[in-house]
């Protein structure tokens, strides 16, 4: 028996927000960008458009809207949240839940993931870590 694909797809909307500037700082992100960044970042709206295991996430803040589209089980290319450029690999940890190492393609820095979660009431959690930093944001369907 197939396992169902967990169906990502929908607009959603922060509801919570832990340890964002935290995380900015352990990768050393300046006070002034970080500032602007926790502001621009603070009511982000994300779209995910989902078809089997190929994901499409638009992220729109007031300073920047950001775009990455990944199939899970294949390595892509993206950016970190500093905006280093980073191959990343994504894979299920568990039916509903999709983690992501990321792996700098030049240069030094905190060891990089995220992972994205559906839960039972419906939430999607995301988590971003940099070394030993997590930030928690939690998402609802609009």
């Amino acid at each position: 028996m197939e396992n169902k694909i967990t169906d990502f797809s929908g607009k959603w909307k922060m509801k919570s927000s832990e340890n964002f500037e935290e995380l900015l700082k352990a990768l050393g992100v300046n006070v002034f960008l970080r500032k602007i960044a926790v502001t621009a970042a603070s009511s982000p709206a994300v779209e995910i458009t989902q078809q089997e295991e190929s994901l499409s996430i638009k992220t729109s803040t007031s300073v920047r809207t950001t775009n990455v589209s990944f199939t899970v089980g294949q390595s892509f290319n993206e950016t970190t949240v500093d905006g280093r450029p980073c191959t990343s690999f994504p894979k299920w940890e568990t039916d509903s839940k999709i983690s992501c190492e990321q792996t700098l393609q030049k240069g030094e820095g905190p060891k990089t993931a995220w992972t994205r979660e559906l839960t039972n009431d419906g939430e999607l959690i995301l988590t971003m870590t940099a070394g030993d930093v997590v930030c928690t944001r939690v998402y609802e369907r609009e």
